[in-house]
Parts: structure tokens; sequence; C-alpha cells
């Protein structure tokens, strides 16, 4: 492979301490400290000044929707949305027609990575056969099928003896548990959070409790086996607190916060748009601030885009029948940069960090940093950069997103993988 010279950039790399303007080298795909005079000559250039050159971003929680599902989104359109955002690992979830529940199915979605994806993509086994909370999937089977974790995200196992055998084997195979926490019988019918909001606009309200009580569940199961139990998508107040108390016991559990929830409440559904329509729900301002402080003190450990596409006829709808979810690859970045650092002062190495090494982490994926002899997963973006996010010109095959429309600063010029080019100039290579 040639090599690749990176120049004049502020490199970041919050796994090696690094923050500096300087060079970043890359040889036969891997990080190196320098290259020789010779293939210094025949390296690929990249002036990088003015921009940020960090580790390829790294998402554990997205929707590409193959097998069964692919008017919605493909391997390949997905794995093309994720490099336009500066993303190189993503861990794809099992929600797909059939559901992810045997190896087959993840033998047919890594030949699908293998053909079509421009970055790395991983999946995901189901906790349960069906995604239906009733027996336990072939958790083994899932574990040398190739998986990094189980979860039956889009659905919450109710049956808490069903939850608990599964962390017990997923303490023996090592995989992470990741939970879509919900109690379902507190959420029928519901559509948006409970509150004044949902009052005013005569939809009918979801709870915080419905989160809270899954997350107490799942620390307790934590507690109780030992299994790591990864919460996702945390969207109220409470269980952030139930979270920071658990973390300060040295529980084994960790979670993550959506740039969606940081971002947005729900009085963005006042114009009844299902664009801004998603699982779990837009909360109130309150819960909003106390996501952003579980990020700050850690209880919070990384931010997922839950990118969840869906075509414009599924979504166009009364609010009560569209389905729930929205797009997050490609303004991801962007939004968590306006919030976090620009509104709420955070250093943006410990953002980075937030979207690199602290993700990598949960599933145990070899990506989130620059050191030396690590891959060549690098993401180039202008911090200060503006640009007007128009979805149905960006790379995913859907466009429900609440920031159509809207001026966003902070762009992602180049992404690169294992030292080869996939994302420049807003286009995939």
């Amino acid at each position: 492979m040639s090599s690749l010279w990176i120049s004049n950039a502020r490199v970041i790399d919050p796994a090696s301490g690094r923050d500096e303007v300087g060079n970043l080298f890359i040889s036969d795909g891997k990080i190196v400290a320098s290259l020789s005079a010779a293939a210094k000559k025949s390296a690929k250039k990249i002036d990088a000044r003015g921009l940020i050159a960090c580790p390829g971003l790294v998402d554990i929680h997205v929707h590409f929707r193959e097998p069964g599902q692919t008017h919605k989104e493909t391997i390949a359109t997905g794995s093309q949305a994720a490099a336009a955002g500066g993303f190189t690992s993503v861990v794809c979830m099992p929600n797909t027609s059939p559901v992810a529940d045997t190896a087959g199915t993840i033998q047919y979605i890594n030949d699908a990575i293998r053909r079509d994806a421009v970055v790395k993509v991983y999946p995901t086994g189901c906790i349960t056969v069906g995604m239906k909370g009733q027996s336990l999937a072939p958790i083994g089977s899932l574990k040398r099928a190739g998986v990094v974790a189980i979860t039956d995200d889009g659905d919450c196992v109710q049956n808490n003896e069903v939850m608990r055998r599964a962390a017990e084997y997923a303490k023996m195979f090592e995989l992470p548990i990741m939970d879509h926490c919900q109690d379902a019988s507190m959420t029928q019918g519901a559509v948006m959070n409970e509150g004044i909001m949902s009052i005013r606009l005569g939809l009918r309200g979801w709870p915080n409790a419905a989160e809270d009580v899954i997350v107490s569940r799942n620390v307790i199961l934590s507690t109780y086996t030992g299994a790591h139990i990864h919460m996702q998508h945390i969207s109220s107040r409470n269980s952030v607190e139930i979270l920071r108390r658990a973390k300060a016991r040295g529980v084994h559990v960790t979670a993550e916060a959506t740039p969606h929830h940081i971002a947005l409440t729900d009085a963005e559904l006042a114009t009844y748009d299902t664009n801004f329509k998603m699982n779990p729900p837009l909360r109130t301002e309150a819960d909003r601030q106390e996501i952003i402080a579980g990020l700050r003190d850690g209880t919070l450990d990384c931010i997922s885009t839950d990118h969840a596409p869906h075509t414009d006829y599924e979504k166009d709808k009364e609010f009560d029948y569209a389905p729930n979810g929205i797009l997050g690859l490609e303004t991801s970045l962007a939004v968590t940069l306006q919030v976090l650092v620009r509104e709420n002062k955070f250093k943006l190495p410990y953002v980075i960090d937030l979207m690199t090494r602290k993700p990598a982490e949960i599933v145990k994926l070899q990506a989130g940093t620059l050191a030396e002899g690590a891959a060549g997963d690098v993401c180039l973006f202008d911090p200060d950069e503006e640009w007007v996010y128009q979805s149905k010109k960006g790379f995913s095959k859907s466009s429900n997103s609440p920031w159509n429309g809207e001026t966003l600063k902070g762009r992602v010029k180049t992404t690169i993988v294992d030292g080869r080019i996939v994302f420049a100039n807003g286009k995939i290579k």
C-alpha cells in the first residue's frame, strides 16, 4: 500500500494524550511515527492546515436495515453515510428482517459488509430468539459467528429471569449486553414524552419511569451476575442519577447519549413534525441538562447516534402512526460540537474521546486511537466551517432528519480507513 502524509493538522488523540499541530503518517494501513525519505517522496500528501485530525469516529449504535429492509438503508448506503460523518467503525443493530438471531444471518451480514461497506461495520446478535423476549438466542454460536455484543435493540427484554440468564451467558462468552431500556407496560400507545407538551398536543405520554425501571433492573442484574450491561440512548435525568450511583459502587455498567437527546427537547414537537419522533422520546430541558452533566462527569460513557432510517412515506403519516427514529451519522459531529464544546464549554479532546476511544472500549474494538501501530483510521474535520445540511442530498437512502435545512458548524472533510481515503470533499472515493 502507498503511504499517506497528513501535514499541518491539529492532531488530537485522547488515547495517547497527543494534542499538537504537526504531522500524521500512515504506511501499509497503519499509523507510523515517521516515513523514510524515499516514502515521503512517493507518499500521498494532505495539507490539513486549519483542520483537526483525530481517530476515525466510532458509533456503537446504528441501524443499517440489511437484510430485509433495504428500502430504508443498506450496508452500502449506511456505511457511506458513516464515512461522510467521519465514522470509520460502526456497530449495527440486529433488528433486521429476519432478525440477527442465528449464525447464518450473521454470516449473511458479514458477507454484505465485506462486499459493500466502505467503513468497518461490526454486527450484533439478538439476546432472544426472534427478539420476542421469551427464550435465549444461541449466544455462543453468535459469538463464534463474529458478533461484538448482544442486544434486542428496538425491543427490551421484559422478563427479568430471561434477562438474568442472558447476563450470565454474556458474562461467560465475554460479550457486553446492550439494552434498550423500556418497560413496555408503561408505554402502550405512547408517542412522546409524558408532560406538559404531551397534554398540550393531545398525544399519549411516555413517562421517564419506563426507562428508569429497566435501568434499575439492569444495574441489579449486573451487580448480581458481573456481566457488562450497556444502557442505550439514555434520555431520563433519573436514569443518569441511577447510573451515577451504580458506577460509584463499581457496578459494570456503561451508557450512551445521542446527539438528539443532548440538543433537542419535547418542545420541538409543537408542529407535530414526525422527524422529531424517536424512541426514547425527546424529553424536557431538565432531562437534557442532566444528560449533558452525565457526559461531563463520566456517568455517560460515549456519544452514539442511533441512526435509524425510515422512508418518506413511512414518516409522512399522522404522528401516532409514524415510526420512531431519525438519521444521525452525517450530522453527529457538528451537533455534538455545538452542544458540548460551544454551548457547554467541554474541552475538544474530551468530546473527541466520547466519540472515539470510549465507545471502542465498550465493545472492545481495535479502534479509537492514533497511536503508533494502530489502524490508519482518521477523521479530518474543520471545526469552524458552516454548512447547510440537506438530508435528501446525503448518503443515506432515507432522509428523516430533524436537522434538514439547518445551518450546522463543523464539517468532516476527509475520512480515512486503514490508510485509504474513502470520503473527501463531499464525495465517496
